[in-house]
Order: structure tokens, then C-alpha cells, then sequence
């Protein structure tokens, strides 16, 4: 069937790779060119590089409101990262990929809460979008394990590939179930501080932090008194136990070939 995706975000660009293997999308709505990186070159979201590259129309408004046209009755939103305006929400009927086991880490980051808090799973939850965040009736849900070696990266492609299976059965005319507000949590964007390795804190809850937080974004930590981007690690003899790095400036590289530049 014909649908609209809207998608920002790496995890976005994954889901829609995916889609658009199984269904014929009709448009892309993605967020503006922005400028990214150290050298803050204008570049375009994710999304939209792998729409460009599957030939799909890209929208990329830089507001949306009710004079954007989007032709698809059934819009599914993943990581898309604004907000959907009331009348647009009434016009079509929004499907919104959420990867957790909803009620619980609805927001911005639930990914990385989850492991973060140490979870032993997390899911995809296939909501209607509302005005409320994550707050929607449930179309389809399904859980999944978080190893205990899996970083965010790991966690992100599962969700992706079991979003695409939930969509395939609920489309095109998914029905609904409330979804309970007990039980709660929410998943804060993630901040500097969230990024920061307290070295008095006890291993397994560090090495959590640095697999949440893999390959997207890094850990920050002090090593051999030198500040680096943390980005694997492992819990050995009840301590922290570097196992990938990166020094301001360098590469990635491996703890041992980081401790031999020191030398």
C-alpha cells in the first residue's frame, strides 16, 4: 500500500530503508538542512539521504503547519522530531514507531534510558499519534532482549527490523487498545552531565552508560589523566575495563593502542 513516512533521525532512516522494501512511499517528510558536525557544514538528515538515494519525494518544510500538503491518508512517524500540528493529526491517521514497551520510556531518548537503567528488555510500540507524548492508543507492540553486551546501535537496529513486522500487520487498517497511564516513565533527552563517567560509581551501572550512549553519541571520561570519548568498555575484577577510546582530535582506536601514543 501507499504511505508517507516521516523521519529525521538515523533510527527514522533505517525504518524507512525497510519500508520502502515492502511498501510504496509516496513522500518523505524530514526536518530542514542543518549544519552538523565539527566543521558545521550544512548537510541533510539521514532520512533524507536514504530517501534521495531510493528515489522517494523529500518534504522538508521549515515549519509544519496546515499549508503543507502531504498526499497519503496513513503517515508513519519514526524519529521524526516535531511536533504535528492538531488539524494535520485530524486530516491523517499518523502511526508513530516508538522503540519501548510503552507506557514505560515514552520521550525523546528510550534507547538509551533503557539501557541505561540497566533494563533486560525493551520493545516497539506501534501507537496513534496524539497531541500527548507517546500517549497514543497502541496499534501493535512486541518485546525483545537487550543483551548484555548489546550498545544503543545494537538495540536500535533490532527495533528497526521489528517495527517494519508490527507495521506489516497492522497496516492498512490497524485497530487499537487504550494505552494504560500506569506504569509510566519517561526518557529525558540526553544532556552533557548524562555523558560524564563518574569513576566513583559502581562498574556495571558506568559500562550501561557506555553502551547507551555507542556508536552515536560517546561517553566522556578522564583516562590516565586525559579527557576522551569513552565508547566501549567492560566490567573485569569488579572495575571498568576500557576497551575502545577516542583522544580529542584523534580516532577511534583500541585501549592498548591508546596506551601506547601515551608512551
Amino acid at each position: 500500500m501507499q504511505i508517507g513516512v516521516a523521519a529525521t533521525a538515523p533510527f527514522g532512516a533505517d525504518v524507512l530503508e525497510r519500508l520502502a522494501g515492502e511498501h510504496d512511499v509516496a513522500f518523505l517528510l524530514t526536518r530542514p538542512d542543518r549544519a552538523r558536525g565539527r566543521g558545521r557544514r550544512v548537510a541533510p538528515p539521514p532520512a533524507k539521504e536514504t530517501a534521495e538515494r531510493r528515489g522517494i519525494p523529500v518534504l522538508q518544510p521549515e515549519r509544519l503547519d496546515t499549508d503543507v500538503s502531504l498526499d497519503s491518508d496513513v503517515i508513519v512517524a519514526v524519529a521524526y522530531g516535531a511536533l504535528v500540528p492538531t488539524p494535520l493529526l485530524e486530516r491523517h491517521l499518523w502511526l508513530n514507531v516508538h522503540p519501548s514497551l510503552l507506557p514505560r520510556w515514552r520521550g525523546a531518548a528510550p534507547v538509551e534510558r533503557a539501557i541505561i537503567a540497566g533494563d533486560d528488555e525493551t520493545g516497539v510500540t506501534i501507537i496513534r499519534l496524539v497531541e500527548e507524548l507517546d500517549a497514543g492508543p497502541i496499534a501493535a507492540q512486541r518485546a525483545f532482549a537487550i543483551g548484555p553486551e548489546d550498545d544503543a546501535g545494537a538495540v536500535f537496529a533490532h527495533a528497526a527490523e521489528t517495527a517494519v513486522d508490527l507495521l506489516r500487520d497492522v497496516l492498512p487498517e490497524p485497530s487499537f487498545r487504550p494505552q494504560p497511564s500506569e506504569g509510566a516513565t519517561y526518557a529525558h533527552k540526553i544532556t552533557a552531565e548524562d555523558r560524564r563517567i563518574d569513576w566513583s560509581r559502581p562498574p556495571q551501572e558506568l559500562v550501561n552508560r557506555v553502551r547507551a550512549l555507542s556508536p552515536h553519541i560517546g561517553a566522556r571520561a578522564v583516562l590516565d589523566g586525559r579527557d576522551v570519548t569513552l565508547w566501549r568498555a567492560r566490567v573485569g575484577d569488579d572495575r571498568v575495563q576500557p576497551l575502545e577510546v577516542q583522544p580529542p582530535g584523534g580516532r577511534r582506536m583500541t585501549y592498548d593502542e591508546y596506551l601506547r601514543c601515551l608512551r
